[in-house]
């Protein structure tokens, strides 16, 4: 509870220096840059080494590629009977099947189950949501955009551009990704215990995951719904709080696992949208005010569901 009273704390830090106006306007995109260019890297290095490379690690590779084709083709169907635009069925096909599995999974994965579960969380969120974020929902901003070439914003932030020459930059920008090369790095040649000054260093980058990206997260809240978008912004909340993780939960008890691996996966699944997309869909000109607001009110939605989860699978087994 302390730790979550905490991150309620970050949060409030966050959101008052925006309302105060005592920093500027971009210091949530400067902090993001921060932590996905320094203090991720610093705790996948701190963290990944002590993974023990077994069958669990399938868990949290593979469920995201299994929630992030029922979440688009929820929305496709949506979209067919409810006849959404071409831009909001474009936002939330962006949007809806990523969730917040670092800036958020990171801290909540800690709070509830300690700095054991970190090394299945980066599985999840580097093997799935990155590399979705990086090639899928960046092909959606192409296709949905207004103008193709806008989709430039965001943390995780790759470029969508079509043809073989913008495969071959996705690919370029994917493996130059400091968590990405962190993640090889520490694959290759990490150690549960660095050499000298190094560990201390990496130790002291990597506590500062928490408070610089809740900071962050609150500086970028936006909480208005246009009327309009109600109905879709009711069934986003669902899909990604309820329906994602409800089957992550039924595809680990159909399969009798109850690992540490597959508590986090849960966990994971059931964390609100990704900054990151919701910046990709604002960039791509897709219904921006509507996916502010969707992250928003995810983020603060998530603080009650993603307890929730957590409660159940720690009492369910």
């Amino acid at each position: 509870m302390d730790a979550l009273l905490l991150i309620l704390a970050y949060l409030a830090i966050g959101l008052s220096l925006k309302r105060l106006h005592l920093m500027p306007v971009n210091t949530g995109q400067v902090l993001n840059q921060y932590v996905i260019n320094v203090a991720v890297p610093a705790m996948i290095l701190l963290h990944l080494p002590k993974l023990e490379l077994n069958t669990e690690v399938l868990l949290p590779a593979l469920m995201p590629w299994l929630l992030y084709p029922l979440a688009v083709a929820l929305i496709l169907l949506a979209a067919r009977a409810f006849a959404w635009s071409r831009e909001l069925t474009g936002a939330m096909l962006i949007v809806v099947p990523l969730g917040n599995t670092s800036f958020l999974g990171f801290p909540m994965v800690e709070t509830f189950f300690g700095a054991a579960g970190l090394p299945y969380a980066v599985i999840y969120d580097q093997v799935g949501s990155f590399v979705a974020l990086a090639f899928i929902a960046s092909t959606f901003a192409a296709v949905y955009s207004k103008d193709a070439g806008s989709s430039e914003a965001g943390a995780h932030q790759v470029d969508g551009s079509k043809g073989p020459h913008g495969v071959i930059a996705i690919a370029k920008k994917l493996l130059t990704f400091p968590p990405v090369i962190a993640l090889f790095i520490a694959l290759l040649f990490g150690q549960e215990a660095y050499p000298r000054v190094v560990q201390p260093l990496i130790e002291n980058l990597a506590a500062t995951l928490v408070p610089v990206v809740m900071i962050a997260v609150g500086f970028q809240l936006h909480f208005r719904i246009p009327r309009e978008d109600l109905f879709p912004f009711t069934f986003a909340m669902v899909v990604k709080l309820v329906v994602m993780p409800l089957v992550a939960f039924a595809v680990v008890r159909g399969l009798g696992v109850d690992s540490l691996a597959a508590q986090v996966t849960v966990l994971e699944a059931s964390m609100p949208f990704m900054i990151s997309a919701g910046a990709i869909a604002i960039g791509a000109g897709l219904k921006p005010r509507f996916v502010a607001s969707l992250v928003g009110y995810g983020v603060l939605l998530g603080l009650v569901t993603v307890p929730i989860w957590a409660w159940l699978l720690q009492n369910s087994s």
